[in-house]
């Protein structure tokens, strides 16, 4: 039976982590599995590798084929050099000894490289941070700056706005006080025309009582002359007898 190390899928959509297994070639990829030999996790950077690696040599040197991805991860682990050197010490080419210490030197040097990768991915992030940091703060300025200048406008506006204000409360003040004397002059004026209106209603009561006098003078007269016709008639009667 042809037996494969492969990934099976997990995690949700655009999210997925895998479990390294042990399978039937012609089993679906998703479905049954002889063992579990680990985890990838290719989300994180660097990738997350989990893997029992005795096991997983175990299967190799039985036969087990890897897939590409599965080949990829076991080199990475170094599952690939350790079945080599085996291979190596087998073949009588060199100790079991000497291919501890290549494996052990293979594994310090694959150490640093994975150091150096981790080392610069996180000298990176903090770059970017610090560039971001950079660009968020220049823009804070800047909307400072605007803020700042859209409050000296505004004060700027407000001192306008109050000078004009003082400019027309003495303008005012000026109109009033030039035109007080002239309504005092009107209110004179005014004070003026009712005494002279008095005059002129007195007048013609004056003329009504002249003409009242000029009717009784002339009764008087008019009485006198009769009584002094009665006398001259009464002489005359006197004379004759």
């Amino acid at each position: 039976m042809p037996v494969k190390i492969r990934l099976t899928r997990h995690g949700r959509k655009r999210k997925p982590y895998y479990h390294i297994v042990i399978a039937d070639s012609r089993a679906p990829r998703d479905g049954r599995f002889i063992e579990q030999l680990g985890m990838y996790d290719p989300n994180k950077n660097p990738a997350t590798i989990e893997l029992d690696f005795n096991r997983a040599l175990e299967w190799l040197q039985k036969g087990a084929q890897p897939t590409e991805t599965c080949r990829a991860i076991l080199s990475y682990k170094g599952v690939l050099m350790k079945k080599h050197l085996l291979e190596g010490v087998k073949k009588n080419a060199f100790s079991e000894e000497e291919a501890e210490k290549r494996f052990e030197a293979w594994l310090k040097e694959k150490e640093s490289k994975i150091e150096a990768k981790r080392e610069k991915i996180r000298k990176g992030v903090e770059a970017e941070q610090k560039k971001r940091i950079e660009v968020e703060s220049k823009i804070r300025e800047e909307k400072a700056q605007e803020i700042a200048k859209k409050h000296a406008e505004l004060e700027e506006e407000a001192k306008e706005a109050a000078a004009e204000e003082s400019q027309e409360k003495e303008e005012t003040k000026e109109e009033i006080q030039s035109a007080a004397p002239a309504e005092e002059a009107k209110a004179e004026v005014k004070e003026e025309k009712p005494a002279e209106e008095k005059k002129e209603e007195e007048k013609p009561e004056e003329e009504a009582t002249e003409e009242k006098k000029v009717p009784e003078e002339n009764e008087v007269a008019a009485e006198e002359e009769k009584s002094k016709e009665e006398a001259a008639n009464q002489k005359k009667e006197t004379e004759k007898e």
